[in-house]
């Protein structure tokens, strides 16, 4: 009985601890995107063209092993390029919306100045319009986030991510582009590096 007092008493301590060693930080992210696309390698060939993000962030860590997550709300913008391979036609797509990206983090700290992260999760993208004259694009997609990066001085964030489409962001329509296209569509798939680098309070 005195055992389980004794174990009773230990959790209950500890629970009221964790809300006090868990810490919360609020802060700005920031950086480039480097987005290209992948259909019909037959039909069309694709490049890297940079666009940006910014928006409000989270960061949470639980005093447990520097396991933790991280949240974002973000204006995103992805831009692609495209080569028609037999008509010649080419040119740039853009998208503009909002990235919202869960991550669960791992941290291993190197001391008071330095931490070393990975982290994972599902990544939620809003697009504003919803199409053009060329790519009829889908309101909103799901990916998936892996990424890595530094925390130096518990205050500034430096990391990388590779967003993995699970569905087609949108159709580029063949019609569109020549009067040697029919009415067929090809799906497009957009990933993307991230580059960040974040500030936070």
């Amino acid at each position: 009985m005195k055992r389980k007092a004794l174990l009773l008493s230990i959790l209950l301590c500890l629970g009221m601890m964790l809300p006090v060693q868990a810490q919360l930080q609020w802060g700005v992210k920031g950086g480039v995107n480097l987005s290209t696309a992948s259909f019909n390698k037959d039909v069309f060939k694709s490049d890297n063209r940079a666009g940006f993000f910014i928006g409000p962030m989270i960061d949470f860590k639980l005093p447990i092993l520097g396991l933790g997550f991280d949240g974002a709300f973000m204006f995103s913008q992805r831009k692609f390029a495209y080569d028609e391979r037999n008509n010649g036609a080419s040119g740039t797509i853009k998208q503009n919306g909002f990235d919202i990206p869960i991550n669960l983090k791992w941290s291993i700290g190197l001391g008071n100045m330095l931490a070393v992260y990975l982290a994972a999760g599902p990544n939620f993208f809003f697009d504003i319009k919803a199409s053009d004259r060329i790519f009829s694009k889908k309101a909103a997609n799901v990916g998936i986030n892996l990424g890595g990066g530094l925390k130096l001085l518990n205050h500034l964030q430096l990391g990388f991510c590779y967003n993995i489409p699970l569905g087609r962001s949108g159709d580029i329509r063949y019609s569109d582009l020549g009067d040697m296209f029919d009415k067929d569509t090809t799906g497009v798939k957009t990933k993307t590096w991230q580059i960040s680098a974040a500030y936070l309070f």
